[in-house]
Formats: structure tokens, C-alpha cells, sequence
């Protein structure tokens, strides 16, 4: 189990995991479970360049159509196809085997601390 308080969290309901220059993007169970069932899922290419804040892919559940926006300038190094394969992983471990991508990153942004994220959820 992934420890939540170890991440660093967006505004757009997104972690981020960070492991030397290499970050790990996902969204949070506070996203998930307001997405509802998810039944698809678009990730970006691998080697393609995301700018922080522009829309990198798409999450769609049997309720709505969310948006993935990138937290972070950098380059996708991998994109988990086992999310593409079962988007219901988004659902069942978002912190987990549902992350989405990971992205080769120059720096890192102000994000919020798990207590903030909270704080901005209302949890």
C-alpha cells in the first residue's frame, strides 16, 4: 500500500510520486470515486512532451468524461498499459497499480502536501 502522505498531490485531484527525476502521476481516490466506474482510459504516448497544465488524457466512467492535466513540463517515459487494458484499476488502487503515467521531469512545481489536498477536498 502506497503511503498517501508520502505524495504530493494537484488541484485537479491528481498524485505525484517522485523517485530522483522520474515522477509518477495518478489520480486520486477523492477523483475516483466521484468519476465513478471507470471504462476507458487515454494516456499519452511514450517520448511525448507535456506541459504543466495542459490536458494529456482522458478518463472516462459510466458518469462522465475527466480530464488528465499534466502537473509537470517533461517527457512521458511510460505509460501504464495495464490501466488502458482494465481502466477499472483507476477505481480498485489509484495509488497503486492504477497509476497512469510516469514522466521524465527537470523540475518540480509547488504542489500540495497530502494535509493541504485534504484540506482542499474537504476530507
Amino acid at each position: 500500500m502506497t503511503d498517501q502522505t508520502a505524495l504530493q498531490y494537484t488541484e485537479e485531484h491528481e498524485w505525484v510520486r517522485v523517485d530522483g527525476d522520474t515522477l509518477t502521476i495518478g489520480i486520486t481516490d477523492y477523483a475516483a470515486e466521484k468519476l465513478g466506474d471507470v471504462v476507458y482510459v487515454d494516456l499519452p504516448a511514450v517520448g511525448s512532451k507535456i506541459t504543466a497544465g495542459a490536458v494529456v488524457g482522458e478518463i472516462e466512467s459510466t458518469k462522465s468524461v475527466g480530464e488528465l492535466f499534466a502537473p509537470v513540463d517533461g517527457e512521458v517515459v511510460e505509460a501504464n498499459q495495464a490501466v488502458v487494458d482494465s481502466p477499472e484499476l483507476v477505481n480498485s488502487d489509484p495509488f497503486g497499480e492504477g497509476w497512469l503515467i510516469k514522466v521524465a521531469a527537470a523540475g518540480l512545481p509547488k504542489l500540495l502536501s497530502h494535509d493541504e489536498y485534504r484540506a482542499l477536498t474537504g476530507e
